[in-house]
């Protein structure tokens, strides 16, 4: 049997910075016990024996076979943890067995001895060989299997047997390990381009074999060994299975351990990205379906959402703006959200943010916050010279994440994905991930607007996300507890004792976007929209100071969210708010895209159109789901009765309790489809569509969507 133990005395030998010294005296001091060691070259050296014994510079040189930490062979507990139930009552019963041979008992020891042990043919006094015997005619084994279950025994005990009758670890093909590190290879060069098939690789390994070490130097496996090995293979580098996105993803993992960076407080880091969502949408300004792409502000401590902005195809510079923009003055609440859903109301006392509370609604949508920190990636859009100057004055630091390397933005690439399994998969027009989850129509269900999919969006932000528990919000010191986001919050301010709020709310009114303009007698106009409000008239007596691109221009501020109004600072250097002079005809914010949209269809209905006709119209249009010509209506009669024959899934009750949801979905009375098809005429004719084609753009969709119905 072999020993763990070493003998430490004269004549031992350690391994001592990499040299081998031996034990030549063992002394006792007033400092405790020291030995006397002496190197190959015959120099002496005295260390302590607690030194030798615990150093990790020391390792002894045993003498003699024994157990060793780097063995081949597993330890007990990983052995005996493989068995299942059924195998480790077998191992016992099998252990029981070898004890009866070696000492009578089936316990192993006469104090434990069962009623009728030991039986004869186990005495003790027989000889080993007469009981091997015995045993092996008891169970119907040879003898050779009882010396063996023996052996095993004595090496390891039972799971020295168990390790005995399972298979050793390793590859399981046996094959050159030329050709394994070829096939390896082959598959790494195809991390980063398109998948190709187990049959490519293995022809091409088998050429490059061939061309590295000659023909008939390498044993070539068969087409299914050679399958076998690639099966195994991919585990270590997967190619085959998963899609040639998630393979690159795989592939790009670091061989270091992975670090994390832990912030401490709220604010003092701030997510940004964008991501095309998984759902069709449809825009109204433009009558198209398009690929609705979301950029977020996530605050990481909490993984609170700070600003949301949603943009049909692409997001710009001024979107990336608009988010941190909402971070310094957030959206007011829906008036239709629970109570615990708005905004300081709930997660922070108001009386924190006296100064800095958005006026408007009851509440806020979400937290304020002045970031410390921006992480974004590399996209054009978060790299303007707005933004970066903007941030440099306020003291915001901007720290880009590393080139394709999504894992430096993990919490909100979770949450886009969080998005798309608690929401967006339960709204009609869900498109999947890829192509190939993709349903077979999607278009055909999709009839939310942009407008509403963003307040959908938001609600279920503010509703459901910053109120469900996060497994990866956790404390320290209580790590069974998940903390939801405005759980969260809280903790964070009683954890750091304060938050950074804007010090001065109009510091947000950097953000947007500038124009130059002149001021008139009648106030200033923008894009054929006329702005007045208190202190301009004492900007328009004295000239500009700023050398703009506009002669004696001043700047203004512009949310291309909403027209209604602008903002520019006075010779004070106080904010003004101006407004447009149709404000009141909208009753609600209105984006530049949908004015230009009202201009052209106004310019089409009437005469003399002026702005204030062209969004009473357009307003008129949302409202009712109508159009002005035949073909419009033809258009919306078919969106109304497509809204109402879809339903969406009862899988998610938190989605379908949104009010947005239930609004949009149509809590609608069975009166408006009859109203609609007594507004569509008996008869049509052939410049129907005509009409249509001078308001909006020709597209091959509307030779599909204007059929009649």
């Amino acid at each position: 049997m072999s020993w763990a133990g070493v003998r430490v005395g004269v004549g031992t030998r350690f391994r001592y910075d990499g040299e081998t010294v031996e034990v030549i005296e063992l002394a006792i001091t007033a400092n405790g016990n020291e030995a006397v060691l002496k190197n190959g070259r015959g120099k002496l050296l005295r260390l302590a024996v607690k030194e030798l014994l615990l150093s990790d510079r020391v390792r002894v040189i045993p003498d003699a076979p024994g157990p060793s930490g780097d063995d081949d062979e597993d330890v007990a507990g990983v052995v005996l943890s493989q068995l299942s139930k059924a195998e480790q009552d077998g191992l016992r019963v099998r252990a029981g067995h070898v004890r009866e041979v070696l000492t009578g008992y089936r316990s192993g020891a006469p104090e434990l001895a069962a009623e009728g042990e030991p039986r004869p043919e186990y005495s003790p006094d027989l000889s080993l060989g007469e009981r091997y015997a015995s045993k092996a005619a008891e169970l119907g084994i040879t003898v050779r299997t009882v010396e063996r279950w023996v052996r095993d025994f004595r090496r390891g005990g039972e799971a020295g047997l168990a390790a005995a009758g399972r298979p050793a670890r390793g590859r399981v093909t046996k094959l050159d390990d030329r050709w394994v590190e070829t096939a390896t290879e082959v598959m790494v060069e195809h991390a980063k381009e398109s998948k190709p098939s187990r049959t490519l690789v293995i022809e091409r390994t088998r050429a490059r074999v061939v061309a590295r070490f000659g023909p008939d130097v390498v044993p070539q496996p068969s087409r299914a060994t050679a399958f076998r090995l690639l099966e195994e293979l991919e585990d270590q580098h997967p190619l085959f299975r998963l899609s040639a996105k998630r393979n690159r993803d795989i592939a790009g993992r670091p061989s270091e351990p992975y670090g994390k960076l832990r912030p401490t407080r709220p604010g003092e880091y701030l997510l940004m990205d964008s991501t095309r969502l998984d759902v069709f949408a449809f825009d109204p300004f433009t009558l198209r379906w398009v690929q609705a792409e979301l950029s977020v502000g996530m605050d990481w401590y909490t993984r609170c959402i700070t600003g949301i902005r949603l943009t049909p195809v692409s997001t710009k510079a001024v979107d990336v703006s608009a988010v941190l923009y909402q971070s310094f003055r957030p959206r007011p609440a829906g008036k239709d959200w629970p109570r615990y859903a708005v905004w300081p109301e709930h997660g922070i006392p108001r009386t924190v943010l006296v100064d800095t509370a958005v006026a408007e609604g009851a509440g806020a949508a979400g937290p304020i916050l002045v970031p410390e920190t921006l992480v974004i990636d590399h996209g054009k859009q978060y790299d303007s010279e707005h933004l970066t100057s903007v941030c440099r004055r306020m003291g915001i630091s901007i720290q880009p994440a590393r080139l394709r390397t999504g894992r430096d933005k993990g919490p909100v690439e979770r949450f886009f994905r969080t998005l798309r399994e608690g929401l967006l998969q339960a709204l009609p027009g869900y498109k999947g991930p890829d192509v190939h989850s993709r349903g077979e129509n999607p278009e055909d269900d999709a009839f939310f607007f942009l407008h509403e999919l963003e307040a959908i969006i938001r609600e279920w932000v503010a509703a459901v996300y910053h109120h469900r528990p996060h497994t990866s919000l956790v404390d320290p010191g209580l790590p069974g507890l998940r903390m939801s986001p405005a759980a969260m919050f809280e903790h964070g301010m009683a954890r750091a004792g304060y938050i950074e709020a804007p010090r001065d709310p109009d510091l947000a009114y950097e953000f947007l976007k500038t124009e130059w303009r002149t001021i008139q007698h009648y106030g200033v106009e923008i894009g054929r929209r006329r702005y007045s409000g208190p202190g301009l008239k004492c900007l328009s007596d004295v000239r500009s100071p700023y050398k703009g691109p506009v002669e004696n221009g001043w700047p203004f501020q512009v949310d291309p969210d909403d027209i209604t109004r602008i903002y520019v600072r006075d010779l004070d250097r106080r904010w003004r708010t101006l407004t447009w002079e149709h404000a009141p005809t909208a009753g609600m914010p209105l984006s530049e895209d949908a004015l230009a949209f009202a201009r052209k269809l106004a310019a089409a209905k009437y005469r003399f159109p002026d702005d204030r006709l062209a969004v009473a119209d357009l307003l008129e249009r949302w409202n009712l789901g109508l159009g002005t010509t035949l073909a419009e209506r033809r258009m919306a009669l078919r969106l109304s009765r497509e809204q109402a024959a879809i339903e969406l899934p009862d899988s998610d009750e938190s989605v379908v309790s949104l009010p947005s949801v239930r609004k949009a979905l149509g809590d609608k009375d069975s009166s408006s489809h009859e109203e609609l098809e007594e507004m569509e005429p008996a008869e049509t004719g052939d410049d129907d569509e005509a009409d249509f084609e001078t308001l909006v753009e020709e597209d091959d969709f509307y030779a599909d969507a204007l059929e009649d119905v």
